[in-house]
């Protein structure tokens, strides 16, 4: 998958592996990225019920999925909600907010992302979640997620429901043996990937 993989592991700094893994993901043609794309839409309809609130986001730039995961979602389950970033004053991440997906209602965000438009619930209607769609960079066997280093999804997460499903999602390539962790990791207790479609972690 990239330079520093040894035996399954990633060696290295997360900022290395962040590198590794971002340059991995461009060089992915966009016939490729486009058939995952369909590939983890198909794979909803096995594990999303018609009763669910379901957190999810809006794939960017190289991640993997499209915006019609959202769309396929929406017509799945009973809620999709979509996270808002925001910061503190000191420019410090806070728990995301989310705003109830309605199509044709995103506006323009920082980051250069699409949120939903006011009015917005509390970072706590994340506890109300029965699965969280989690963007990821990587994520290894136990449930440890590597994110891009923004801090938000670490600020929420602790928020969930203990029986609340926590889905990884991530090309194949990007399951990996293990990643390095810290005590404030949240685990991942599910992933999804266009081949495998979703299955449960070790998380231990």
């Amino acid at each position: 998958m990239c330079a520093d993989m040894v035996d399954g592991v990633l060696a290295g700094t997360k900022a290395q592996h962040r590198a590794a893994l971002l340059a991995a993901r461009r060089e992915v043609p966009d016939a490729v990225r486009a058939a995952e794309a369909l590939a983890l839409c198909e794979h909803l309809g096995e594990f999303v019920s018609a009763s669910d609130t379901v957190c999810a986001y809006l794939p960017v730039g190289t991640e993997p999925g499209s915006p019609q995961l959202v769309d396929r979602l929406r017509e799945l389950c009973a809620r999709v909600l979509l996270p808002v970033a925001r910061s503190d004053a000191d420019g410090g991440p806070l728990a995301l907010l989310w705003g109830v997906y309605v199509p044709g209602g995103l506006v323009s965000a920082r980051f250069g992302l699409l949120e939903p438009a006011e009015p917005w619930l509390p970072a706590s209607a994340l506890g109300e979640a029965d699965l969280v769609l989690v963007p990821a960079l990587a994520v290894d066997r136990r449930g440890v997620r590597l994110g891009r280093g923004g801090g938000f999804y670490d600020r929420s997460l602790p928020i969930c429901r203990p029986a609340t499903k926590l889905v990884a999602v991530v090309r194949d390539a990007e399951l990996v043996d293990e990643l390095p962790s810290e005590p404030h990791d949240v685990r991942m207790t599910h992933v999804l990937t266009p081949k495998h479609g979703l299955f449960a972690l070790a998380n231990t």
